[in-house]
């Protein structure tokens, strides 16, 4: 069956690793026919929530804001997989990926009945502390209907931009997209 595959990186930095193996993800994906839209927010204007309630106010169906939220939360609920890509700053996910999470409230209960995965990646080497990273994306899955971790890439000790090059996780990243 030919899914609808989302790809969402938050790296500020051009040709980060998180970059490389979303791009990874998505040449798998691609070879087994599913269709692929990569996102970067680095090219992307998203406001913080305001906390205002409108979303609420509106039963989950509008947000206040319109910036390129509006664009990507429509993306994320019309794809059947989603793969949130996060560089791990402070031993969790990066602001621009948490942005979104929280931008997510607007429509969340429309985010059903979906296919999840998760690419972490951190320059210090123990694998062990990409876990809150994780554990932050569990916490934005629990509020969703229906849907499943497929995959987690905990990318650790890439120290330098492109350093995911010469690691193992290039192939692991391509398989998980493939699999899709």
């Amino acid at each position: 069956m030919v899914k609808s595959v989302l790809i969402i990186s938050s790296s500020p930095r051009i040709n980060s690793n998180s970059d490389i193996l979303c791009e990874q993800f998505a040449n798998g994906a691609k070879t087994t026919g599913n269709t692929v839209e990569m996102i970067s927010l680095k090219e992307k204007k998203v406001n913080y929530c305001l906390g205002c309630g409108v979303c609420i106010i509106n039963n989950y169906t509008a947000c206040s804001q319109h910036d390129d939220m509006e664009e990507i939360l429509n993306k994320i609920i019309a794809a059947d997989v989603v793969l949130l890509a996060s560089p791990v700053y402070f031993y969790t996910i990066n602001a621009q990926m948490k942005t979104i999470i929280d931008r997510c409230c607007a429509k969340y209960t429309q985010i059903r009945d979906k296919e999840f995965y998760i690419i972490l990646t951190a320059s210090n080497a123990d694998v062990t502390m990409l876990d809150r990273g994780v554990e932050c994306f569990r916490g934005f899955f629990d509020c969703l209907e229906n849907v499943r971790i497929q995959g987690i890439i905990k990318g650790a000790g890439l120290e330098g931009r492109g350093e995911v090059k010469k690691t193992e996780y290039m192939k692991i990243a391509y398989n998980m997209g493939k699999n899709v």
